[in-house]
């Protein structure tokens, strides 16, 4: 009788299963990863597009930064309106603007406040010497400048 009692010797190790795979089994998922790579694709070509838009700013600031002369701002600020993607109409009006037709395109471009008399410094400081002013209004006019190329908005 003790001939069918297994022994201890007899035991074998047991086979491991085999290993689960991290890809998905269905294609369902495959259609999700699809679509997220589709949407990730098209999220970065348009924050291509805004960044390749966006680079008569970034120029603009680079000059705004190193100006020296001050003479040289209203000619700038006009520069970044003309670079603007503006309708054909209103692209056509910005050369022949001055006095409250700028400082209404101005403000109605710029997220940030301006002082009402505006466009009123920038003529003064086109024809006047920069010594006129102030180190704190220099700095001010130059800080109302750089914050109304930076945050300015356009329809397009």
């Amino acid at each position: 009788m003790n001939a069918h009692v297994p022994s201890i010797e007899q035991l074998q190790e047991l086979g491991l299963p085999a290993p689960v795979s991290y890809w998905p089994q269905t294609w369902g998922w495959y259609a999700i990863l699809g679509l997220l790579v589709l949407a990730l694709v098209v999220l970065g070509f348009k924050a291509w597009l805004r960044w390749r838009r966006n680079a008569y700013r970034r120029e603009a600031l680079v000059q705004l930064n190193a100006l020296e002369d001050l003479r040289e701002l209203p000619e700038l600020l006009k520069r970044v309106a003309l670079s603007m993607p503006l309708a054909p109409e209103e692209h056509q009006r910005v050369p022949t603007l001055s006095g409250s037709g700028w400082q209404d395109f101005l403000q109605r471009h710029g997220a940030v406040e301006l002082p009402e008399d505006f466009s009123r410094q920038l003529a003064k400081l086109a024809y006047s010497p920069a010594a006129s002013l102030s180190s704190v209004q220099r700095e001010q006019l130059l800080a109302q400048c750089k914050a109304w190329v930076e945050h300015h908005h356009v329809a397009a």
